[in-house]
């Protein structure tokens, strides 16, 4: 009988074992399948995303003199980006653009981000409504002076952080 009695217990303690260590198992590989799941679907939001610059250019003349094109009295950096990804970019105002000097590059925050300073920039979609594959977004940063002559740097990243740079020679 004795043998009988310590058989169910081992019996019922090893099932306790499977049950607990399913119980402690299972919700690691729930979570880790999670988790590679939600890292795979931001890996293909990356793939999907890819910007080139295609152009940049200040409000200077041939001889270097400031020339406000568009009679906004600032002083502005044209830069042109090209959505060449298979998915729309949203939001605009999120996208990290940086400028400045070779070597002394900033951050220019959007307008909505400015409270008012300068500079700042702001985005216009040239060809749609959106920034959606084959789209242009035309970059105008504005500076209340002309900059100085030299080479710039130019940066622009995603949200998603797919960037592009490319230098401006003014």
């Amino acid at each position: 009988m004795d043998k009988v009695i310590t058989t169910a217990l081992l019996i019922i303690i090893g099932m306790i074992l499977a049950v607990a260590l399913f119980n402690g198992a299972y919700p690691a590989v729930v979570e880790s399948g999670n988790a590679l799941d939600s890292m795979a679907g931001r890996m293909e939001d990356r793939l999907q995303s890819q910007i080139e610059i295609i152009h940049a250019a200040g409000e200077l003349d041939r001889s270097g003199w400031w020339q406000d094109v568009n009679g906004n009295g600032y002083f502005d950096i044209f830069i042109w980006v090209k959505n060449v990804g298979s998915t729309r970019i949203l939001p605009l105002e999120r996208v990290d653009v940086f400028f400045g000097p070779d070597g002394d590059f900033t951050r220019i925050p959007h307008i909505s981000q400015a409270g008012g300073a300068y500079p700042y920039w702001t985005g216009e979609i040239e060809n749609g409504s959106e920034w959606t594959p084959t789209a242009t977004l035309k970059i105008t940063i504005s500076y209340p002076l002309p900059l100085s002559s030299g080479r710039y740097f130019i940066k622009v990243t995603l949200p998603n952080g797919i960037s592009d740079e490319d230098f401006l020679g003014l």
